[in-house]
């Protein structure tokens, strides 16, 4: 299904009735990210997983101002009222994780729960996101001069992704097939625009969160568990499960281990819908 919002055109997908829950994948990825989810635990929630821009179906805007995560954070609460979704539990993943926390940070009345996988609140360095920026600029023209095969060749044998040479090889076929299916400008922009070094950091807020919290990382990540660790160290309202034997995509190599934790914090989770103060941000 289709959604225009502002001149962008999501693609999504829903399974699912009950309450809702938005599924924002990572880079490389798309709604079909989720494929190997159980979906029978699923069935008690309304899930919208959504294309992100230059990402799967959804378009891929020439401009990369128009990736930039506080124009996807205003896109998404738009595709949240055109489909009749007030409050809302997020589940984002790396990229979408770091959209996710900016969503909670930003729109708090809009979130009633949260729930991030492999996910950042950015650089708090000012220098270091320059680099990281210069980086993501380099890796970009990369895309474009390269081509999205060879792009995808190189994504996938980075140390990030090492644990993934665990998984059976038919199922890391069908993860390869859908990284193939994005297009190369809109991976390109997607860097400039969302990238880790062009997002402001989201440090500073974080004691301000008060929505219900998830943080999921992967034990052999880490990265990503030290950063998770810090994070869950100045979050009033959090929980930290470090998932064993896992890197940084936990729902593709324990997808029933992601699966079950994501339920049970949700169901035992009181939905909350914050009244705080959006947060002001400064690069």
């Amino acid at each position: 299904m289709i959604v225009d919002v502002d001149q962008v055109a999501y693609h999504y997908r829903v399974f699912g009735t009950g309450k809702p829950l938005l599924l924002l994948h990572g880079f490389t990825g798309s709604s079909l990210s989720w494929n190997g989810l159980a979906s029978d635990q699923f069935s008690q929630m309304e899930v919208v997983a959504l294309d992100l821009p230059g990402h799967g179906q959804s378009d891929s805007p020439s401009v990369s101002d128009r990736y930039a995560i506080d124009r996807v954070a205003r896109d998404v609460v738009e595709i949240a009222d055109q489909l009749g979704l007030k409050g809302f539990s997020l589940l984002g993943y790396s990229m979408g994780g770091r959209l996710a926390l900016y969503l909670a940070l930003s729109y708090p009345e809009r979130i009633e729960a949260l729930i991030l996988e492999s996910a950042s609140p950015g650089i708090a360095n000012a220098s270091e996101r320059t680099l990281r920026r210069e980086w993501d600029y380099a890796v970009a023209e990369q895309i474009e001069r390269d081509g999205i095969r060879a792009f995808v060749d190189h994504w996938e044998q980075l140390p990030l992704f090492a644990s993934q040479r665990a998984v059976p090889q038919q199922k890391r076929a069908r993860l390869r097939a859908q990284r193939l299916q994005n297009n190369a400008p809109g991976l390109a922009n997607s860097l400039r625009g969302m990238g880790t070094g062009s997002q402001p950091s989201l440090w500073p807020a974080l004691p301000t969160l008060t929505t219900p919290t998830l943080l999921l990382c992967g034990e052999l990540d880490d990265k990503y568990v030290y950063t998770n660790q810090r994070m869950a160290q100045i979050m009033p309202n959090v929980e930290l499960i470090v998932v064993p034997n896992a890197g940084h995509n936990i729902h593709f190599e324990k997808p029933d281990f992601f699966t079950s934790a994501v339920i049970n914090f949700l169901k035992n989770t009181p939905p909350q819908i914050s009244k705080s103060s959006k947060f002001s941000w400064t690069l």
